[in-house]
């Protein structure tokens, strides 16, 4: 598994599978799922609402896996490459389904999803959460584990059609190591201490300041720490209620990027700095830049938000 440099927030299986919701079995799609891409059986983009259709009504006779992901996200990244490499392992005891959550919004919201990486199961027609946000390969194994478990004690117990005639997956190359303050962060969050993470991002930068990957995961870990206890119904409440409440949009927009809308999070800032001035006005402007880093700043988002900004600035 590739090992990611940004954060990491712990996987929490518990009553990851709940079946109480199970009920009547859908219709089988004719011919079976769609077809894969990717150049396996396992696995299918799901890039509109037919194809979603079809993928979920084949859920009737083998588990479906959903995986929400965005393209900005290094989380994402790390969870779509362990799915895929363990949806070959498992030979098609189930169907992997990949969704662009930026792309095909409409299915996120189907799904009630808050954020990316989110992973649901689908059995015979109904949604089984299994997980959001990063996790290691070895505990997304354990969480399949169970959906096989519960899935065969409801009935669903096919095979992706053509699994047979899948090759052996080859073996996962190993990862080199990562830096040793990198590392350091990335325990610190495995351990849920973010301000340990912090810490050894903030030693690498001092170290090295041209370091990237130190200076993204610090952008990162310090939007979660940010985020942390953070009431969002309350905040996007004031943020309504107030044009010019800089803290409560600072706080939407934080929300924002975590799930995903990363455009409404930039042009909320960028209209505030609008309308703000002194150093009510730098502040917002800062935490735009450090939403930048959170983001890339090779990401198209991220340039064309650099231009609003340099516009309402001058």
């Amino acid at each position: 598994m590739t090992q990611p440099t940004g954060p990491r927030p712990r996987l929490d299986v518990r009553g990851a599978v709940d079946l109480s919701g199970l009920g009547r079995t859908p219709a089988p799609a004719p011919g079976g799922p769609p077809a894969a891409s990717g150049g396996s059986a396992f696995v299918v983009d799901v890039a509109d609402e037919t194809t979603f259709g079809q993928v979920v009504q084949s859920s009737a006779q083998v588990p479906v896996v959903f995986v929400l992901w965005a393209s900005w996200s290094e989380a994402s990244a790390a969870v779509v490459t362990d799915l895929v490499a363990l949806a070959g392992e498992y030979a098609g005891r189930f169907l992997l389904a990949r969704v662009d959550a930026e792309a095909t919004p409409q299915i996120v919201q189907a799904f009630g999803a808050q954020g990316v990486p989110a992973v649901v199961a689908v059995l015979r027609g109904q949604p089984v959460p299994l997980f959001q946000g990063a996790a290691g390969k070895e505990d997304v194994r354990a969480v399949l584990d169970q959906l096989l478990q519960a899935a065969a004690a409801n009935g669903v117990t096919g095979t992706v059609p053509g699994a047979d005639e899948q090759p052996a997956a080859e073996p996962e190359p190993e990862e080199p190591p990562l830096p040793p303050l990198h590392q350091a962060a990335y325990d610190a969050i495995e351990r849920d201490d973010l301000d340990g993470a912090v810490a050894a991002y903030t030693q690498a930068l001092q170290e090295n300041p041209r370091d990237d990957e130190a200076r993204a995961g610090l952008a990162q870990v310090e939007l979660l720490r940010r985020t942390v206890g953070v009431d969002p119904r309350a905040a996007r409440e004031a943020a309504a209620a107030d044009a010019r409440d800089v803290d409560a949009h600072l706080v939407v927009a934080d929300l924002d990027v975590l799930g995903g809308q990363v455009e409404d999070a930039f042009a909320r800032l960028v209209d505030l700095v609008r309308v703000t001035a002194g150093p009510e006005r730098e502040r917002v402007r800062v935490r735009l830049v450090e939403l930048f880093g959170v983001v890339g700043d090779t990401d198209p988002r991220v340039m064309a938000a650099r231009r609003a900004l340099a516009s309402a600035l001058y």
